[in-house]
């Protein structure tokens, strides 16, 4: 890859032209022979013919979604499939003709040669509509035979060659050692090599080198903070509700911690799982109930919350909507959601499988009320005789309040008309105390006192008690679970007459949860644990295929399958399908265990190779869809900012604990209806501390990180957009934030490098972009910094701040080989 700069016009167009040299060509590789239906004919359906033939509609008696009804009779007396006689098949005729009245289909381009010739081969091999690939079991195919045996260092390249071979294209050698240095501490940890660890790699001459920095980025507790930023991708994290006052979520960061730890110590996934679904439901084969597994439960309080909506039923029923489909998305790859209102128009998900999926989740309070905010989702965390303390006196405590206003309103009643009317309005509590007493009679003045003195005590107690932690969680579920039926039309307002008993979708096996009855003190309904139980048990085909795609996905920029979030039938086939199920199958075996299969990937020749280009591989399969080079990438919103603070020597690398909030100006501030409320001040310290930390508020995006496509957290987010544009020079160019860090890394520079001006440009080279400067980096930094003395008047410390922010914006800092 060659990284383009521009110092003399800045980034700006270095980035726009960066578009071009990067922007996909929309063609991808077709090298086996065989023609697939899942692969090759499905995809070609949907898009060409299911418009005016599908799921919705069938002119002229056709319907292409499904395999009986593509058989049937048409209104002309034609067949338009004829399995194994393409010729005969009035589909072939219609999408060849050349009468345009009569030509199908009858808007847009005509199917191209190769796509008839799709249809031919399928119709004459049969016309087989084969059930999903993903719908079906696992396998554990053989590792495949290649004729380069010498540069198999694992099965995965064994995989990946066997495809290269047999389409005939070149695959690229081995990265250099520097290149590959930077692309592990990225992908395993999300911050760059320092100058020294580069040097320490790139001169380590022993075999295992490469293994030893693999094995100790992933001991890094730094890990943890890069890869959890995917999953709260997955799982829409942020800490605020949305709508108009968007208030925080209290202690949601520690859901984060959670994901963070549990990637740290290697949890296993379905361990990981089990307990964000169930972590209030775990017996102690799995660890018990516990304050880390209940934190876990967080998850449930993620989503964007209405206080005070127009219509509470239907708010209801979208909260439960996004879980539902949050869940579906995130730990089955399935788009579950399109049946809320209808059977799904192209999975075989029925509407009762989505009723049945709410059901599972029916014991699930709603995040809270105008009036509670918190009952439902804080949870306290302590020891069982200290909590039943604490609680005895909170629900003791409201009995008292009430006896106290009880006998309040009696001699209220009694006071004349002018005092009572006093007591309406701000000075109620010193009225009540000058004059209440004058309106008892004694011994109901011998009452009220000894309900006060009841109500001091308990108090006291409370404050008496050492704090308990208080964690973001499902603190309250409805027992026994509320009976859930379709709602018509997806309308909550209009239900079906016949209860709908939670079960898994259709496409799991469709049977319902064997679930005992709740006993009468039950804290829930025990069908998210037999539901999680379900999800990780070998016999599903979704759940290891899904998280080992989205593992495969963050190191090489794209999925084996590309739509994660979507395994389904509208979803993007598998590039790679043995592979995918090769690695999902090892990982469980591996005890579902995540870093081993980081391991894998981050060893495999597939992974080390360069990022060249080659005009031959370039010609046949210009997506790369083969694998046959490594893809270049643009930091993610938060490596760029993380990089930033580390090369200017900034970065507070404190792991865990409350979130943090950056410096916003006031015109970004105004952007919410109430400006700057609930965004706080941090130190230095703490704003300077990993972006993972920074708080996320629904209705105020930090500017840097949302110019770098960081997503909007209301909805699942399976991939990021990359994007090129020019708001992202702007940041880097004139960003508050930006121009903070370059005025540290120059003071950096000078400590570091003296006074002399060419080992200050080449200090800001090294520390920036991790190598030696060049003879032409020292002549256009000395260019550079001699125009903005000479001709803009700057003062050498100023000239040399800005060439720093410029060297910031360098294509090769911003982008990853």
């Amino acid at each position: 890859m060659v990284h383009l700069r521009f110092p003399s016009f800045g980034p700006l167009l270095g980035l726009l032209f960066a578009a071009t040299l990067w922007s996909p060509v929309e063609v991808s590789a077709q090298t086996d022979a065989r023609v697939s239906f899942a692969r090759d004919v499905k995809p070609l359906l949907a898009r060409r013919c299911y418009a005016c033939h599908g799921p919705d509609v069938a002119e002229a008696g056709l319907a292409l979604h499904e395999q009986t009804a593509s058989r049937a009779l048409l209104d002309s007396g034609e067949f338009a499939i004829v399995p194994g006689d393409a010729s005969a098949s009035a589909i072939i005729e219609r999408v060849t003709s050349d009468d345009e009245f009569m030509r199908m289909p009858p808007e847009g381009k005509p199917l191209s040669e190769k796509e008839v010739e799709i249809l031919r081969q399928w119709i004459d091999g049969g016309a087989e509509y084969e059930k999903h690939w993903s719908f079906l079991p696992m396998t554990n195919p053989p590792v495949p035979a290649v004729k380069e045996t010498e540069w198999v260092r694992n099965p995965i390249d064994a995989f990946v060659l066997a495809r290269l071979e047999a389409a005939g294209l070149p695959r690229n050698g081995e990265a250099d050692k520097r290149t590959l240095c930077r692309r592990l501490y990225y992908d395993l940890i999300g911050l760059p090599p320092t100058t020294e660890q580069l040097d320490k790699f790139v001169s380590d001459p022993a075999p295992d080198a490469y293994e030893r920095l693999v094995d100790e980025l992933l001991a890094s507790p730094h890990y943890g903070e890069k890869w959890a930023r995917h999953w709260l991708d997955v799982v829409r994290y942020a800490e605020s509700n949305s709508f108009e006052r968007d208030n925080p979520k209290p202690n949601v960061w520690k859901y984060r911690d959670y994901v963070i730890r549990s990637l740290n110590d290697d949890k296993p996934y379905d361990q990981f799982v089990r307990e964000q679904l169930a972590g209030d439901e775990l017996d102690a084969q799995y660890g018990g109930v516990t304050a880390e597994s209940m934190t876990a439960t967080g998850y449930y309080r993620l989503g964007v919350w209405d206080d005070e909506p127009a219509d509470p039923v239907q708010s209801l029923a979208d909260e439960m909507d996004d879980l539902v489909s949050t869940t579906a998305q995130a730990f089955l790859g399935l788009t579950v959601g399109c049946a809320r209102c209808h059977d799904h128009k192209i999975d075989p998900i029925p509407q009762t499988d989505y009723y049945g999926m709410r059901a599972i989740f029916a014991d699930v309070t709603t995040y809270g009320t105008r009036a509670d905010q918190e009952s439902n989702n804080q949870y306290i965390v302590e020891d069982a005789d200290r909590l039943d303390e604490r609680l005895t006196l909170k629900y003791i405590r409201p009995k008292a309040l009430r006896a106290k206003h009880e006998a309040e309103q009696v001699a209220i009643s009694r006071m004349p008309g002018v005092l009572q009317r006093e007591t309406e309005g701000r000075n109620r509590g010193a009225i009540l105390k000058e004059h209440l007493v004058e309106f008892f009679n004694e011994q109901e003045a011998a009452a009220y006192q000894e309900v006060v003195a009841e109500l001091e005590s308990i108090d006291k107690r409370l404050r008496e008690l050492p704090p308990a932690e208080v964690v973001l969680a499902l603190a309250r579920c409805t027992v026994p679970a509320p009976p859930v039926y379709v709602n018509l039309r997806g309308n909550p307002h209009v239900l079906g007459d016949t209860e709908v008993q939670p079960h898994v979708p259709e496409i799991l096996g469709g049977h319902e949860l064997d679930v005992p009855p709740s006993a009468p003190d039950a804290r829930s309904a025990g069908r998210r644990r037999a539901f999680a139980d379900l999800l990780v048990d070998g016999s599903n085909p979704l759940t290891a295929r899904v998280i080992a795609n989205r593992v495969w996905q963050h190191h090489f920029g794209r999925g084996i399958v590309r739509s994660p979030n979507n395994f389904g039938q509208l979803g993007v086939p598998p590039t790679h399908p043995e592979l995918l199920d090769w690695l999902g199958t090892w990982l469980v075996e591996q005890q579902w265990r995540l870093k081993p299969l980081h391991r894998l990937i981050v060893t495999s020749n597939t992974y080390r190779m360069s990022s060249a280009g080659n005009r031959e591989a370039l010609e046949v399969d210009p997506l790369n869809d083969l694998l046959w080079r490594f893809d270049p990438r643009r930091l993610t919103a938060e490596e760029l900012r993380d990089s930033v603070l580390a090369v200017s020597g900034n970065l507070t690398d404190q792991v865990y604990g409350p979130s943090i909030y950056p410096t916003l100006s006031a015109e970004v501030l105004a952007t919410q209806s109430q400006p700057g409320r609930n965004w706080e001040s941090s130190s230095d310290h703490d704003r300077w501390r990993r972006s993972v930390y920074i708080h996320i508020k629904r209705s105020l995006a930090v500017p840097l990180l949302s110019a770098f496509d960081a997503p909007e957290p209301d909805i699942s987010c399976e991939a990021r957009f990359n994007t090129t544009q020019p708001a992202q020079a702007f940041a880097l160019l004139h960003g508050q934030f930006m121009h903070e860090q370059a005025s540290i890394l120059a003071e950096r520079v000078k400590r570091d490098a003296g006074i002399d001006l060419k080992a200050q440009v080449a200090e800001t080279i090294a520390l920036v972009l991790g190598r030696q400067a060049t003879d032409e980096d020292i002549a256009e930094g000395l260019d550079l910094i001699g125009k903005l003395t000479a001709n803009h008047g700057k003062s050498h410390d100023e000239a040399l701040r800005l060439y720093c922010l410029a060297v910031m914006s360098f294509n090769e800092f911003v982008y990853l080989d």
